[in-house]
């Protein structure tokens, strides 16, 4: 009775462990490829007749018609692109959710579009534009990450809205309000950057005093490593004195065969949606103007009057001797030579042992000099001093 009764509890418990491992199996599903054809994105009730203008709408409202069956509900993703084209080549993502609905914003998608067609070669004057675009969602299964499942990717059906009316829709390109160097001079360091110095009648044009070994410099309208700095490929076209200096650092950057200071003026001007960067290379020239100067004439570009440039980058400009006292309202003035500008639109003055630009700004104030008196300059820390 005994062995009876051992048996049918054995017999009881092998049961039980079955049925437990056959509830783990039901509640660890496998995950399956969503059937083709299983996403269905819908078409929006008035695509057939309507004139969908953009300009004048706030958004754009598209639903997921069926859903992909993963089998089980898994987290998924679903992105929106739109493109030009009905087989969806060159399309851009405009939206991604989710959900089972997509609220694309019209200024956006505007935008989005003119650039599309600008770079499928219309112009400003081609628009405003009449034309059909096409939508297409994706959806994938995610892990807690955010990273799509490898083999969960399914693509919807194309819907289109066939006639969009388009204003150009992109903000002016407009010449930089600031230009920024980095280079081994200063460790290419943005916090330490120089910054380059408009002259005045001249937005678009950048100048500064700038020392270039071998390693090279580049240039960018913000302080930082933003995918808009520009090496020696950024670079339109190249001229001035000591253009022939300037070569490939091997690595991108704008490099000396030469290393020593230049006078690097940078003319910028927009053609379409890009920003042409016309850069010269001259000689690192200042000079002396004012009534401390032998002449005292105010004639530009006077003998005797350059100052003397440094062979290391953390050396100092040296002015020659002062040949008088500051008079009237000459005072100690110094310049750079910029083509095509006055000497006064590219002058600079010490103020407090710091180097302040003209640029764009008024007149300076007048700093006063005496006869045998020299300015030094150092254009790496933006320092100087009269002694």
């Amino acid at each position: 009775m005994k062995k009876i009764i051992k048996s049918a509890m054995l017999l009881l418990c092998s049961v039980c462990i079955l049925t437990a491992c056959e509830d783990d199996r039901d509640s660890n599903p496998t995950l399956q490829k969503p059937t083709p054809g299983s996403l269905v994105l819908n078409t929006p009730a008035m695509a057939a007749n309507a004139t969908y203008d953009l300009a004048n709408s706030s958004n754009l409202i598209f639903t997921l018609g069926s859903l992909p069956d993963y089998g089980f509900p898994a987290y998924t993703t679903y992105t929106l692109a739109v493109s030009l084209n009905a087989d969806m080549s060159h399309a851009v993502d405009v939206a991604t959710t989710p959900y089972a609905q997509f609220e694309v914003d019209a200024a956006s998608l505007a935008a989005t579009l003119t650039t599309m067609a600008t770079d499928a070669g219309k112009n400003d004057a081609d628009f405003p534009l009449d034309i059909p675009i096409y939508f297409q969602a994706r959806g994938a299964a995610t892990q807690y990450a955010g990273n799509a499942i490898a083999g969960t990717e399914i693509a919807s059906n194309v819907v289109s809205l066939s006639k969009v009316h388009l204003l150009y829709s992109l903000p002016p390109v407009n010449t930089p309000d600031n230009i920024y160097l980095v280079g081994s001079f200063n460790g290419w360091s943005w916090d330490t950057s120089l910054s380059m110095v408009q002259c005045y009648d001249g937005p678009n044009v950048f100048w500064h005093l700038v020392y270039i070994d071998g390693s090279g410099i580049k240039f960018n309208t913000n302080k930082s490593w933003d995918g808009g700095e520009k090496g020696i490929a950024g670079l339109n076209s190249i001229s001035g004195d000591k253009a022939g200096d300037i070569q490939d650092s091997g690595d991108g950057n704008i490099a000396s065969s030469n290393p020593g200071w230049y006078l690097m003026i940078i003319t910028c001007s927009v053609s379409g949606r890009d920003i042409i960067y016309d850069v010269q290379f001259n000689e690192p020239n200042v000079w002396l103007m004012g009534t401390i100067t032998a002449k005292a004439d105010w004639s530009e570009l006077e003998e005797g009057m350059k100052f003397e440039v440094p062979a290391t980058a953390d050396g100092e400009f040296v002015s020659p001797a002062f040949a008088n006292n500051s008079s009237g309202d000459g005072g100690v003035r110094a310049y750079v030579k910029v083509p095509g500008f006055d000497w006064w639109k590219s002058e600079f003055m010490v103020f407090d042992k710091k180097i302040v630009y003209r640029a764009m700004g008024g007149d300076q104030d007048r700093i006063e000099g005496f006869a045998g008196q020299k300015l030094y300059l150092n254009f790496g820390k933006e320092t100087g001093e009269i002694k």
